[in-house]
C-alpha cells in the first residue's frame, strides 16, 4: 500500500458568530447500527463557497440533510445564520435556498409558471424576470418543462433555489449528468453568486468542479472530516506538486519478466514523496519533475522493466482524495 503524506484536518479557525454562516459542533447521526455522522465539527464562513467531498457512505449526504432541516441529528448542534431549526425553522426556510441533485417539476407547466409558483412561497425575493435572466432561460420562458434539456432543467432548479434571495445556498451535485457546455453554464452562474457575496455549500463528484469553484474544501470519510483547507493547501499536503503515473511490462528474456517493481529505489530518488498502485498503474508524488523523471527511467531500466504507459500532470484534488481514501471519488 502506498505511503500517505496527506495532512490531517486542522481545527477550524475561530471566527465570531457574525462571520459564520454554518457551524456544526459534535454532530452525530446513526441509522440502526450504522453511524453516518460521527462527532462532526465544521464551520463555514459567510461569503465563501465551501466544497464538501466524500465517497458514498462517507456521511456527506446525511450532513447536508441535517443542515437543510430534512433530518434530525441524534446529538450535536447545528447553527445556520445564527439560527437553529429547533427554534427558528420558519425564519430559516425564508433565508436559505436548496438545489437537490434531481428536482422533479410538472412537465406541463412552463418555466415562468414554475418560477412564479416557487416565488409565491417566499415573503420577499427576486423577481421572476430577474430569475429567468440569471438562469439564462429567456428563450425558454414559455416552454413547458417536459421539453427542456438536462442543463436547462438544472438551471431552472437553480432559479427556484434562488427565488427567496437566500443568504445561504445548498447545491447538491448541481452538474451531475450534464454535458460539458451545460456544466460550464452552471459554473458561470455559481461564480456570479459568489461575486454577489452569497454563502454556498457545494457537494460534487467532480474534482475539477470543486477545485474551480470552492474557496475551501472538506473531505469526509466514515462520518468525519479527514482533511480541510483551500484547494491549494490540500494539494500541497500530499507532498508533491506533480504526479507521475506509469505502467510497466517485463522485458522479454529478462529475469524480471513479470513486471514486478521494486519501489525502494524509486522512493530513494530525491523529490519523490510517495508511491501507490491503482489497478496496475503506479503513481508517484514528485516535487522536482525535471530531475526525478530521468532517475525514474534509469531505476526502471536497471530492474529490467519496460514502460507501457507514462504520463505526468500537476497535482489536483483528485490526487488528494486518492491519497486520503485510497480510491477515486467517481469510482464510488
Amino acid at each position: 500500500m502506498a505511503s500517505n503524506t496527506a495532512s490531517q484536518p486542522q481545527e477550524p479557525n475561530s471566527v465570531s458568530p457574525a462571520q459564520s454562516a454554518l457551524v456544526l459542533r459534535g454532530l452525530r447521526k446513526a441509522f440502526a447500527d450504522v453511524v453516518a455522522v460521527n462527532g462532526l465539527d465544521l464551520e463555514v464562513r459567510r461569503g465563501e463557497c465551501f466544497g464538501l467531498l466524500g465517497p458514498n457512505g462517507a456521511g456527506k449526504t446525511t450532513t447536508i440533510e441535517i443542515c437543510e432541516g430534512l433530518t434530525t441529528p441524534d446529538s450535536g448542534e447545528v447553527t445556520l445564520l445564527g439560527l437553529t431549526w429547533a427554534r427558528n425553522a420558519t425564519q430559516l426556510r425564508q433565508r436559505i435556498g436548496v438545489q437537490l441533485q434531481e428536482t422533479q417539476f410538472p412537465d406541463k407547466l412552463t418555466v415562468e409558471e414554475i418560477i412564479r409558483l416557487f416565488r409565491s412561497f417566499y415573503h420577499q425575493g427576486l423577481s421572476v424576470d430577474e430569475l429567468i435572466a440569471m438562469a439564462q432561460l429567456e428563450e425558454k420562458r414559455t416552454s413547458r418543462v417536459g421539453g427542456l434539456s438536462g442543463g436547462q432543467k438544472q438551471r431552472l432548479a437553480m432559479a427556484c433555489a434562488l427565488v427567496g434571495d437566500p443568504e445561504l445556498l445548498f447545491l447538491d451535485e448541481p452538474t451531475t449528468g450534464l454535458d460539458p457546455q451545460a456544466r460550464r453554464h452552471l459554473w458561470d452562474l455559481v461564480d456570479q453568486l459568489k461575486q454577489a457575496g452569497r454563502t454556498i455549500i457545494l457537494t460534487t463528484h467532480y474534482m475539477d468542479e470543486a477545485e474551480r469553484l470552492s474557496d475551501r474544501v472538506a473531505v469526509m470519510d466514515h462520518g468525519q472530516v479527514i482533511a480541510l483547507g483551500t484547494p491549494n493547501e490540500l494539494i500541497a499536503s500530499i507532498g508533491g506538486e506533480h504526479i507521475v503515473e506509469f505502467a510497466v511490462a517485463g522485458a522479454a528474456g529478462e529475469a524480471n519478466s513479470h513486471g514486478i517493481v521494486d519501489t525502494a529505489p524509486l522512493l530513494a530518488i530525491p523529490g519523490i514523496q510517495s508511491h501507490r498502485v491503482d489497478a496496475g498503474l503506479h503513481q508517484l508524488s514528485v516535487t522536482e519533475l525535471h530531475t526525478a523523471v530521468p532517475e525514474i527511467f534509469a531505476a526502471l531500466t536497471r530492474q529490467g522493466l519496460e514502460l507501457s504507459e507514462f504520463r505526468t500532470h500537476s497535482a489536483t484534488l483528485e490526487d488528494v482524495f486518492v491519497a486520503l481514501t485510497g480510491r477515486n471519488l467517481r469510482d464510488e
